[in-house]
């Protein structure tokens, strides 16, 4: 099976945080990667306007997060979305809404390149499926147990997914 460094290697990826040690420790995950590194909203703005990129990772608080996602989006470039502080069902909620195609925990930046590879093996199409589950009890521990059923939007949205599938081949 191809690795994720190998999945990654070469990409152009757009990094956005205001601590410099975040970026500092996703261009060490993503060492395969050729990174760019912004630490404020009008630099990342100047670079998702002047330049493409694979994909793009973007911080929510401080560095006006969602406002730098549609100015991504629409730039056709897949955006993953990495908190600490917003990680919250609203925001995860916000960014499903405004185009991301995934949305991680910056205590699960040791597992970037992995997420990134979903996205990448995806072809660049949100991920929110294999997101929910790699994710799903640590959202359950942060959320509550009944999060999605307590929220009509996740309810909704994870039906969708489920109809999305393709239906499995099961051999006759």
């Amino acid at each position: 099976m191809t690795g994720s460094a190998d999945l990654l290697r070469d990409k152009v990826v757009l990094v956005v945080d205001d601590e410099p040690d975040v970026l500092d420790t996703v261009e060490e995950v993503l060492e395969t990667c050729q990174i760019t590194k912004a630490g404020d909203f009008e630099t990342a703005r100047q670079y998702l306007m002047s330049y493409s990129y694979d994909i793009v990772i973007l911080d929510i608080m401080g560095v006006n997060g969602f406002e730098l996602l549609q100015i991504s989006v629409k730039r056709g470039f897949p955006t993953v979305m990495l908190t600490a502080y917003a990680l919250t069902p609203e925001a995860l909620e916000k960014s499903i809404r405004l185009g991301a195609v995934s949305f991680l925990p910056k205590e699960k930046m040791g597992e970037l390149d992995e997420f990134l590879a979903d996205v990448v093996l995806g072809g660049n199409r949100p991920v929110w499926d294999k997101l929910f589950v790699k994710l799903g009890r640590l959202f359950s521990s942060r959320f509550g147990p009944d999060w999605k059923e307590r929220n009509r939007f996740f309810r909704e949205f994870e039906a969708s997914m489920r109809a999305a599938r393709p239906p499995e081949n099961h051999p006759s």
